[in-house]
């Protein structure tokens, strides 16, 4: 099968989030799904196989098993299908485990439509405040935790515990604050510890929870987000009601063939 390493929600290299996209006539066996991204050892690695005109089944794993929700690797799926397998449409479907996803080319950007997360607000608790070393002002869970931090700097200058982490709630534990770069919202961090990913450097599917917040507190649907990994990676964002749209940017490193 041939495989493409592309970096998502970037417009230039070595920066964003690193996905692998696979394409094939069908879906191998999980584990052998499973084993390609614990090789890969990259965040996601994103399987593909054509279900129609414009239209592709889609599957996400981690090195710690698979996902029902990745935004950057579903970027990076429909950034392939657009640009190199001679598609006519400018809007991919996908069929996924959280429905029905697409990928258009809108304004020089890619643009995805994601369910929104719930903002189920919850106690902010002791194993929070130790977690990430300040207490959050204000926690939400869903699918992930979200905690939202008092500064921007609580944000960038936090180091990851992964036994703090590990046993927060949620699938994944998302932190934000409001930004102090004006030409930003908000900036955020995203860590999955529980699929052997400590820190995800961009991560779309966060933003399902992280956009409805800020939409609300800043009394606004268009929110660019700033994710402040050490790949550091931008997303440009829109509530739409039960849907979020999450644009941004991606560019190929490179194409191989998978020997199996």
């Amino acid at each position: 099968m041939k495989m493409y390493h592309v970096d998502a929600f970037t417009d230039r290299l070595f920066a964003g989030n690193p996905a692998a996209v696979c394409l094939m006539d069908r879906f191998p066996a999980d584990a052998v799904m499973q084993n390609i991204a614990s090789e890969n050892r990259l965040s996601e690695t994103a399987y593909l196989v054509p279900d129609g005109e414009d239209r592709y089944r889609l599957r996400w794993f981690t090195p710690g098993g698979e996902i029902d929700l990745c935004g950057h690797a579903t970027l990076a799926s429909g950034f392939v299908v657009l640009n190199y397998c001679h598609h006519l449409s400018s809007t991919i479907h996908f069929t996924t485990k959280s429905g029905e996803l697409t990928v258009s080319a809108v304004d020089g950007h890619y643009q995805m439509s994601f369910p929104s997360y719930e903002l189920k607000e919850v106690p902010v608790s002791d194993a929070m405040t130790a977690a990430f070393g300040v207490k959050p002002v204000a926690a939400y869970l869903d699918r992930d935790l979200l905690c939202v931090l008092p500064t921007a700097d609580a944000v960038r200058n936090y180091h990851p515990d992964v036994d703090h982490l590990a046993k927060l709630p949620g699938l994944l534990q998302n932190i934000t604050a409001a930004s102090d770069a004006p030409q930003y919202d908000c900036i955020s961090r995203c860590f999955a510890p529980k699929l052997a990913v400590l820190e995800d450097p961009v991560t779309g599917s966060a933003h399902c929870q992280i956009v409805p917040y800020w939409a609300r507190q800043l009394g606004k649907k268009e929110v660019t987000a700033f994710q402040a990994s050490p790949w550091t990676g931008t997303l440009y964002c829109e509530d739409a009601g039960n849907r979020i749209l999450l644009s941004g940017n991606a560019v190929l490193y490179w194409v191989g063939e998978l020997q199996l």
